[in-house]
């Protein structure tokens, strides 16, 4: 695999990681149609679990079986498909070295009511990870959340165990419970701090939400008063995110969010595209569609990150 001088570069802000961690970030870096560019598209299925399978997969019956997604992320071209243990077991062996994948080690589901306490299980290891040839294991922590400092805790654990074994870490971000209000959980100041707690966590790629215009603490609204932050479009939204992820020196990657049509997606992510970030990890929006529709929507999107 030769690596491009846009990747070496990305590899070389991560200046404490083991060559076999390198390899892996390299491996989903270069993989698939964006390979090369320091861009990624990841598919990510683990709706079934956080959200029950009927509300995840009922719209698209194919969807039902984790092979489907598994041809899905590698007809597409993409970078990387990530999921829970038991869709990474059903096809790992089919699959096996036709698309770097990513175990997401904790998980959540739709029967619990988090309250102020949102919180996940721990559903997998390391040990699965490496079992079942992965690239990078997957892990969400709830900044705000009143068990958000035993999350931090349980993924810097982790995080520590999958880089000694040469694994890449990525963090799920999503600020949430405590005295967040639903607004709150994509305003621009949380969304950025929630990308910088990840990042100080070390993480090797970092997903979050597209942050709105909304701000929701009193003391750093003072700040973007003050300062006067460009905040008024996505772009200059996810430009100053970007610049919380230590000033660009580490993978930022955005989520596609609820189901919403075509062109309200293309815009979203021509605005993410221009603000610098390095890419989507989008799931429902793509493989509750029929197949072809959703193939025909990620290549225009990894068009759009190609810059066509």
């Amino acid at each position: 695999m030769k690596i491009s001088a846009t990747v070496k570069k990305i590899l070389s802000h991560y200046e404490s990681d083991n060559p076999g961690t390198k390899a892996n970030l390299a491996r989903i870096l270069m993989h698939g149609k964006l390979g090369g560019t320091g861009k990624m598209v990841i598919l990510p299925v683990d709706q079934g679990f956080e959200h029950g399978p009927d509300r995840s997969f009922a719209m698209n019956p194919e969807a039902y079986d984790p092979h489907y997604h598994y041809e899905l992320a590698i007809e597409a071209g993409l970078n990387a498909y990530a999921a829970p243990l038991g869709m990474i077991e059903a096809g790992a062996d089919s699959f096996a070295g036709q698309i770097p994948t990513i175990l997401k080690i904790n998980s959540s589901n739709a029967l619990h009511n988090g309250g102020t306490s949102p919180h996940q299980a721990t559903t997998a290891s390391v040990k699965d990870a490496l079992r079942l040839g992965c690239s990078a294991i997957g892990f969400t922590i709830y900044p705000g959340s009143d068990a958000a400092f035993d999350m931090f805790e349980e993924i810097a654990n982790i995080a520590e165990e999958a880089k000694a074994h040469g694994l890449a870490v990525v963090i799920w971000s999503y600020p949430r419970g405590g005295d967040l209000s639903k607004i709150g959980e994509t305003a621009m100041d949380i969304c950025a701090y929630a990308t910088h707690i990840a990042a100080m966590l070390g993480a090797h790629i970092i997903k979050v939400k597209p942050p709105t215009q909304a701000l929701e603490n009193l003391e750093n609204i003072k700040v973007y008063e003050k300062l006067k932050i460009p905040m008024n479009t996505l772009q200059e939204r996810v430009e100053h995110i970007i610049k919380t992820a230590f000033d660009g020196r580490r993978i930022v990657v955005f989520s596609g969010g609820n189901a919403k049509g075509e062109e309200e997606i293309y815009n979203e992510i021509r605005q993410i595209y221009k603000g610098g970030a390095n890419g989507s990890i989008i799931g429902r929006n793509t493989f509750q569609r029929p197949r072809e529709e959703a193939l025909k929507m990620l290549d225009n999107i990894i068009k759009i990150y190609q810059g066509k």
